[in-house]
């Protein structure tokens, strides 16, 4: 049994040490992680579990909004017509990200200006902030009915203050 084959059959994450890769900087994580394709994968090398969410979590969100942006109706429909899940995947491809402390607020970091948009019950509100890049001597807030087209309201959001 060749050395190489013995060590990936009695190696296992929690094994790996500084002292498998004497002269080199990378972590044991990255050491695993970065394994070229044709490497055969030992089946007794394996990622936490707290890794193996991380990677599955990443990849099943960037497909579930691939998924509700293909979803999106057409851009002249009113956002009512929109359903939760496809309004916030709009707004992610738009740059915003969703606040931590409140899911109904959403935060823009655009060169020319940041912003919080809110969706509230009956309207859609964006303050863009004087404390961003801009001139703006205060802030500056906007509200749009949901009877409002996607592609409307996307224009004037965009639009800036």
């Amino acid at each position: 049994m060749s050395m190489s084959m013995s060590m990936s059959m009695s190696m296992s994450m929690s094994t790996l040490s500084s002292s498998t890769f004497p002269n080199s900087s990378i972590s044991q994580k990255q050491a695993v992680l970065n394994l070229p394709r044709q490497f055969p994968f030992p089946e007794s090398v394996s990622l936490s579990p707290a890794w193996r969410r991380r990677i599955l979590c990443k990849s099943s969100e960037a497909e579930v909004e691939d998924e509700w942006l293909q979803k999106l109706p057409e851009k002249t429909k009113p956002l009512y017509s929109h359903s939760l899940p496809c309004i916030e995947a709009w707004l992610r491809s738009l740059g915003f990200s969703q606040a931590k402390d409140d899911r109904a607020l959403w935060l823009a970091h655009n060169p020319d200006w940041h912003a919080h948009l809110s969706l509230d019950v009956t309207d859609l509100y964006i303050r863009y902030l004087k404390s961003g890049p801009g001139n703006l001597e205060k802030d500056v807030e906007r509200r749009f009915s949901y009877a409002l087209s996607r592609e409307d309201i996307e224009n004037a959001v965009l639009g800036g203050p």
